[in-house]
């Protein structure tokens, strides 16, 4: 029977400011699934984890940076036919201090700070499209606003 977990995290490193947002992407390395795509920093939860602690870990395993602030964005369901499993990944928005230096971990050869459009241009999946407008459309201004207690983590 098939299963369904909550299993992984998508953050979506951003820095700048309302108007001139830029989001981090990452190339995946050569002899690493999805060799050359382009992609936001994700990863699994483990099992002493909440998805908050699993986002913060991920963006600094595999690009050194710290979190100004986390908001959570939504959840989206993919299906690893593998182990035959539909993978619930909670989707995080991460403001970044524009000044720190991309340090990549083994699972990427590249970083680039993009703008929005670009970013969007480049990603492989065309569910991070949809959520990168869904980012700009919640915390676009800077701020979640008059959710920004609902929807802030840290």
């Amino acid at each position: 029977m098939t299963v369904t977990t909550v299993g992984s995290v998508d953050v979506y490193p951003m820095r700048g400011a309302p108007g001139a947002w830029e989001m981090l992407l990452l190339q995946r390395a050569p002899h690493t699934r999805c060799t050359g795509a382009w992609e936001v920093v994700h990863g699994h939860i483990q099992h002493d984890e909440t998805p908050p602690h699993a986002a913060v870990r991920e963006l600094r395993e595999e690009t050194g940076l710290g979190i100004a602030r986390l908001y959570n964005v939504t959840v989206q369901p993919f299906y690893l036919h593998t182990i035959d499993t539909v993978m619930l990944a909670v989707v995080f928005a991460a403001m970044v201090n524009g000044d720190s230096d991309v340090v990549l971990g083994p699972e990427h050869e590249r970083a680039a700070w993009l703008s929005v459009q670009e970013a969007m241009a480049r990603v492989a999946w065309p569910r991070s499209r949809a959520v990168m407008q869904d980012i700009l459309a919640l915390v676009g201004s800077g701020s979640a606003g008059p959710v920004e207690d609902v929807l802030r983590v840290l």
